[in-house]
């Protein structure tokens, strides 16, 4: 079984994770199943993957969206390395996946869906994602499932399948501890956020309630550390934080490779996106069992209940946040419950192994109509 995966995106983030940790766990329960990967040249993909004896990396200079190379290059792969299944991530990856079936016959494609967003009412849209070589879409969520499947006309098509944390990355250890690096107090509530400068992840809400807790609540026992990749928004949330007087409640430490390494120094573990389909951090925390405060958008609600096994919010409303982040700080008890609750949901069903061998019954269905 020959499997391309492809991938036409520049940046690192949780889905180009997943695709790291499924090539990997592949290469563990099938190893009759080859993975080759189609990405861009230069891309933060290429880098981590290159060495990956688990997949086969075919690389592509691309300077727009549409550039014909790629669709030239799928071609070839496809044609030279007997590809029997292209396994599609991106939406830029889409367009391009079905241009080249518009010029010569491919293999069938899955697609993988990792956000809530939902299909742009747009003609060309409309007509990829329902284009005949689309055997299945994977949704991350039953959420992103609902809400994908209005501008889809089959739906047996759709299948969930959740994402999950690699368990064997939680062994590595970080290489130093933040609290003292950061010159603070061993009684400071430490709060961790891990999400890349992007607009869904609504981090001008996340500054909204820093000043809730540190300017309107006076309560100056927290830190806030935050892990992800800078973008053209950074420098207005940076100079939110100095206006608001922030900077030395604030630390952003940029873009760190296996950030998640340092999930287990967070005291509270804080999400306030406006979009998500399931974060990778909030697995990565169950596993470090540090409790979650987080808004209730996407699939979180599926893998969060509000005062079970975590706290949710509705977006944007910063004092909701605060509220039960400071509650979760002032209830250790509570927060024990929390991180037992959660880090058992997680070793029982959002495992990466688990997704992987879910995702292999499906390519079996396409390719043998078995599992």
């Amino acid at each position: 079984m020959n499997i391309l995966h492809l991938v036409l995106t520049n940046t690192w983030g949780g889905g180009a994770n997943q695709i790291q940790n499924l090539c990997n766990h592949l290469a563990d329960i099938a190893p009759d199943c080859k993975n080759h990967l189609l990405t861009i040249k230069g891309s933060e993909l290429e880098q981590r993957m290159a060495y990956k004896k688990s997949i086969q990396l075919h690389v592509i200079p691309m300077v727009a969206n549409l550039d014909p190379r790629a669709v030239y290059k799928l071609i070839s792969v496809c044609k030279n390395e007997k590809i029997d299944l292209i396994h599609i991530h991106g939406s830029t990856a889409m367009s391009i996946a079905v241009l080249a079936q518009n010029i010569r016959k491919l293999p069938p494609f899955v697609f993988s869906k990792k956000t809530s967003f939902p299909i742009k009412n747009r003609s060309f849209s409309r007509y990829k994602y329902n284009h005949p070589n689309l055997q299945n879409i994977f949704c991350v969520s039953e959420k992103t499932r609902e809400v994908i499947a209005e501008s889809i006309k089959d739906h047996s098509k759709l299948v969930t399948i959740y994402h999950g944390t690699n368990l064997d990355m939680m062994a590595e250890k970080a290489p130093f501890q933040l609290k003292e690096k950061l010159g603070l107090k061993s009684k400071v509530t430490l709060v961790g956020t891990i999400a890349n400068h992007t607009k869904p992840k609504d981090l001008h809400t996340w500054i909204a309630v820093i000043d809730e807790i540190v300017n309107k609540r006076k309560l100056k026992n927290f830190h806030f550390v935050e892990f992800g990749s800078f973008s053209e928004i950074t420098r207005d949330l940076k100079r939110k934080v100095r206006k608001l007087d922030l900077e030395e409640y604030v630390t952003f430490m940029g873009f760190v490779p296996n950030a998640s390494i340092f999930t287990s120094q967070f005291d509270i573990s804080l999400m306030t996106s406006k979009s998500e389909g399931i974060p990778q951090f909030i697995y990565e925390s169950f596993y470090q069992k540090v409790p979650v405060v987080s808004t209730n958008v996407g699939g979180i609600p599926e893998i969060i209940e509000d005062d079970v096994n975590g706290m949710l919010s509705n977006p944007y409303q910063a004092q909701c946040l605060a509220d039960k982040l400071i509650a979760l700080s002032c209830d250790k008890v509570l927060g024990e419950k929390f991180v037992e609750r959660s880090y058992k949901k997680l070793i029982e069903n959002f495992t990466t192994n688990k997704m992987a061998e879910r995702t292999l019954a499906e390519y079996k269905k396409v390719l043998y109509g078995k599992n």
